[in-house]
């Protein structure tokens, strides 16, 4: 979300195209947006761990916008990092999932928010809903490390050609 603002505004003071990048930036953060809403349907956070989540959110959204205006694809560098552990980490549930501790997940179904936000098979499982997820952070690891290693002024490899 910060880094398609910040490009957001760049493209509007300079007057001139963002190359693609601004859209992909945004639906990353919509799709982050709805793994969380999609995990909130499973358990509602407490008020203290809600309220650590805005006092984390205004420290690092802070110094994430600053670190981006400056150097951008540290920026993007250190979110591929980040989706890589995401990545780790759902292949553990998905491990977790097959070998024990959360075997019910193998036939809970997915909520609906991500029945309909996934286009998931009807009657589909908890299982089936990580695997998507750990497919979306894939994607998100890919995309942040492209960026990392392109200029600001290079074209979104992601857009599709018309």
């Amino acid at each position: 979300m910060t880094a398609g603002m910040l490009r957001h505004l760049r493209s509007l003071r300079r007057m001139d195209r963002d190359h693609g990048w601004i859209h992909t930036l945004l639906e990353e953060a919509e799709n982050e947006r709805m793994h969380l809403l999609t995990f909130l349907k499973l358990r509602q956070p407490g008020p203290i761990f809600r309220m650590s989540v805005v006092a984390t959110q205004g420290i690092f959204m802070n110094l994430f916008f600053l670190t981006y205006m400056v150097h951008p694809n540290i920026c993007h560098r250190f979110v591929g990092y980040l989706e890589e552990e995401a990545v780790k980490t759902y292949t553990d549930i998905l491990h977790a999932i097959d070998n024990g501790p959360l075997s019910a997940w193998k036939t809970q179904p997915a909520p609906e928010i991500a029945v309909d936000y996934w286009h998931l098979r009807a009657g589909a499982s908890m299982r089936d809903l990580i695997l998507a997820i750990r497919a979306d952070e894939a994607n998100h690891r890919d995309v942040n490390h492209t960026f990392a290693a392109l200029d600001s002024d290079q074209t979104n490899p992601f857009v599709a050609k018309h």
